[in-house]
């Protein structure tokens, strides 16, 4: 009598995935994998997190870390990984929070409002320890497998897992699953790097995993590659957009928002003849572009970098903006674009494009961080007929940021630009220069008042929304606080620091490592956009470096360390 194909099958993949080389893939890739996925669900979930993803960036680095100190500890903790990520799973959904954003050092776009739970002082810190204590559970069961190989073979198979990771988490992310499609992937293999008793007992938690992840996606939610996106219908027939859980914009007929806030309809107003060709970013769900054409303008370039807001706008935007003979939609950076596109138009409009989330872990850039660069509005100004002109509208909530952008249009333009401005609360305001002085009709202009203007941001420092040329305050301490649990976890698990010191080329070069991985996160965001396939490709770029430094290493004898050294040097 025939087994049953099924029980073979699972057996042969069970006993697989515990070989030696296929586990460490395995156990390399799900480390990667997790790591990105806390990095996405707990910036969706823990309002504004999303702006410090090096927060949870960091707990990662300090728990992989950790794990791979306790590689010759007497008890194994890796089984216990799946009840960590459930109950770090659980707390997350239990108790959100907001950080408070009372000061004006740093403006942080988004609701006013705070949300119930523990106060952010209790849940962040817990919520940096949850994180590096599952990473750490899953960086012993790495470190562990580690020791059964030569080290260039096992960083070798670390990389290329750590690889298969990225490239899953980005097909996933084009895809927008939601997240329990990402908890799937996590479950799976570590079910399938369990031994036959533990998994068996673990399956009901890892279940629990993906029952929590489940409620997070309803009807009404979808994923793009940067926010979790919630769509609520409102009386008046608008439907409001939120991401992350944060009223981020809102549909409605162009005739409504015309008649509710009349400035969106001020740029061809202040232009003295329609525009012909117009060019929108941050064209999000089209309610902009639907106010142009209104206007009667002959052609308009929309250009939206999230490609899901995109499609929501396409579906359902009530004026069916996208649907005009007379738009081209692009789904694309915005600065990318320009400096990728040769046409030239009668009107450009930054309109509202503010993020509310970073591109990567290390970079700390926004999605719009070189938009509103010096650089980047010499690179508009390019882009403009003779008689041409820029505008840009957003509620800037702070004088000084009003004050930094309209100064910034005076040095690209020579002179100061046209502003109105509608109510103090969130300071709502239209800005609009031309090279040609006769372009535009304004009744009131920019002037600087007593405090001193903030510098206009440039390439070389992006930092658009933080008013002076320092690291905040909450920035230290918050790496103070970092910095000090560290050095307490490692003194804990490793021992005396001392003994330490003989590894301070590792500490060197580890620190090299990730101030490289930043650079080509900023400069190919600069010269490519801040899209997440661009950071995508840069993360996976990098590790193929590594990997074949490996393969180099393996093969060829290069002498002692201090050549390499040199030549880095040279």
């Amino acid at each position: 009598m025939r087994a049953p194909a099924w029980p073979i099958l699972r057996r042969a993949v069970t006993a697989r995935a515990h070989s030696g080389g296929v586990r460490l893939f395995g156990l390399s890739f799900c480390m990667l994998f997790l790591e990105l996925a806390l990095i996405r669900w707990t910036g969706s979930n823990v309002l504004y997190l999303s702006y410090f993803s090096n927060f949870i960036l960091l707990a990662s680095f300090l728990g992989i870390g950790v794990g791979f100190l306790r590689a010759n500890a007497r008890h194994d903790l890796f089984r216990f990984a799946p009840i960590g990520l459930a109950a770090l799973v659980a707390f997350v959904r239990v108790f959100p929070v907001e950080i408070d954003r009372a000061g004006t050092e740093l403006i942080f776009f988004g609701a006013l409002g705070t949300r119930s739970g523990l106060p952010p002082w209790l849940t962040l810190p817990i919520l940096f320890l949850g994180v590096a204590g599952v990473m750490a559970l899953v960086g012993e069961g790495v470190a562990r497998t580690f020791r059964r190989f030569p080290p260039l073979e096992a960083y070798r198979l670390d990389i290329l897992g750590s690889l298969a990771g990225i490239i899953a988490f980005s097909i996933l992310s084009f895809l927008e699953a939601p997240p329990v499609a990402w908890g799937a992937v996590v479950a799976v293999v570590l079910l399938l790097l369990k031994d036959r008793r533990s998994a068996i007992w673990q399956v009901p938690v890892l279940m629990a995993v993906l029952i929590v992840l489940a409620e997070s996606t309803v009807r009404t939610d979808s994923w793009s590659p940067y926010y979790r996106i919630r769509l609520v219908p409102n009386s008046s027939g608008a439907v409001s957009l939120y991401v992350n859980g944060i009223p981020h914009q809102t549909m409605e007929l162009a005739t409504r928002r015309l008649a509710t806030v009349p400035l969106y309809g001020l740029p061809y107003q202040r232009i003295r003849s329609t525009p012909n060709t117009v060019l929108i970013v941050g064209a999000g769900t089209g309610d902009d572009v639907a106010i142009a054409l209104r206007q009667g303008v002959g052609h308009i370039d929309a250009v939206e970098i999230d490609p899901r807001i995109h499609e929501i706008g396409v579906q359902q935007n009530p004026d069916r903006a996208f649907q005009d003979p007379r738009v081209t939609s692009y789904v694309n950076d915005g600065r990318a674009f320009l400096q990728q596109s040769r046409q030239r138009y009668d009107l450009i409009l930054f309109a509202l494009p503010d993020s509310l989330t970073l591109v990567a872990g290390q970079s700390s850039l926004r999605l719009e961080s070189y938009l509103f660069t010096v650089e980047a509005m010499q690179a508009a100004r390019a882009h403009l007929t003779a008689q041409g002109a820029f505008g840009e509208y957003n509620y800037y909530r702070e004088q000084w940021l009003v004050d930094r952008l309209a100064g910034t249009l005076q040095q690209v333009y020579g002179h100061p630009p046209c502003l109105d401005s509608a109510g103090e609360a969130y300071r709502l305001a239209l800005m609009m220069a031309s090279s040609s002085p006769d372009a535009l009709q304004c009744p009131t202009t920019w002037q600087a008042g007593g405090v001193a203007v903030p510098a206009p941001a440039r390439d070389d420092y992006p930092f658009l929304y933080l008013r002076q040329r320092a690291i905040p305050g909450f920035y230290l301490l918050t790496l103070a606080l970092i910095l000090a649990a560290a050095v307490l976890l490692l003194r804990v698990t490793a021992g005396p620091l001392r003994p330490m010191r003989r590894y301070l080329d590792l500490f060197c070069m580890g620190a090299a490592f990730l101030l490289l991985e930043t650079k080509n996160v900023v400069q190919f965001a600069l010269l490519f956009g801040t899209t997440w396939f661009v950071n995508s490709l840069v993360f996976i770029g990098i590790l193929l470096a590594v990997y074949l430094a490996i393969e180099v290493a393996r093969r060829l004898d290069l002498g002692p360390s201090w050549r390499l050294y040199v030549a880095l040097l040279l």
